[in-house]
């Protein structure tokens, strides 16, 4: 089945559109989980290279879709083996856990986290949080729902300005050549929101193309990204 011809099955956990689910995979559990992946379907098949993505194939038709946390993939002989799929594997479990300088934003409505991560394993380095006031929608009518309306715009408008400067602030201590890649999360309105100030536009530039939702941002939840950020997110589709 080719992506995009069909929806996604909602019975399946995690479902991928075009068919299948979604597995991520951190670093440290990649190679294993790549091998048990051929060994359960019959053997390892040819590994297929598209740029972008590493995908395993298996004697059954099985077909495992890697999405690196950062591009580009390593190439074929970055381990070499005799063992295509482990060697695969192992190139891009290295690839993942390189240490790198990475960026992370979260921004929800009322509230910001930013940080920068260094080393490998990833290391907190530098971080802002922070929340703004942003009142729930209003049931009442009329002019005072509009007054209301428009004092929630202002509100939300400042929140945001709070995280630009935010991020403006911890990513301009590195500048745009000091970080290798840069990591958005929270949720995609409050995210979007940000791409209009100049402040952040070479870092923006930067961005993965992984997306992380999480709750509210706070310290604790920014600590925790690097288990998502350096996941290795796979499209596993099995024979019927």
């Amino acid at each position: 089945m080719q992506p995009g011809s069909a929806k996604a099955d909602p019975q399946v956990k995690n479902p991928a559109a075009g068919g299948g689910r979604w597995v991520e995979v951190p670093p440290e559990r990649l190679v294993p989980w790549i091998v048990t992946f051929g060994q359960r379907h019959g053997g390892a098949g040819p590994v297929i290279r598209d740029g972008s993505t590493v995908t395993f194939t298996a004697e059954d038709g099985a077909a495992a879709e890697c999405h690196p946390p950062f591009l580009p993939v390593p190439p074929a002989d970055a381990v070499p083996s005799a063992d295509e799929a482990r060697g695969a594997a192992e190139a891009l479990a290295a690839h993942a856990a390189a240490d790198r300088t990475v960026g992370v934003l979260l921004v929800r409505l009322g509230g910001y986290a930013v940080g920068v991560f260094s080393g490998s394993p990833p290391r907190l380095t530098d971080s802002k949080t922070g929340s703004r006031p942003v009142h729930g929608r209003s049931a009442a009518g009329g002019w005072s729902q509009h007054r209301f309306a428009r004092r929630r715009e202002n509100q939300a408008a400042t929140a945001l300005r709070a995280a630009a400067d935010a991020a403006a602030d911890v990513f301009g201590r590195y500048g745009p050549d000091r970080l290798d890649a840069v990591v958005l999360g929270g949720d995609k309105r409050s995210a979007a929101g940000l791409r209009a100030d100049p402040r952040l536009e070479k870092y923006l530039a930067k961005a993965t193309g992984r997306f992380l939702t999480v709750p509210d941002p706070r310290l604790a939840v920014l600590r925790e990204t690097p288990r998502a950020f350096l996941a290795t997110r796979i499209r596993l589709t099995e024979p019927e």
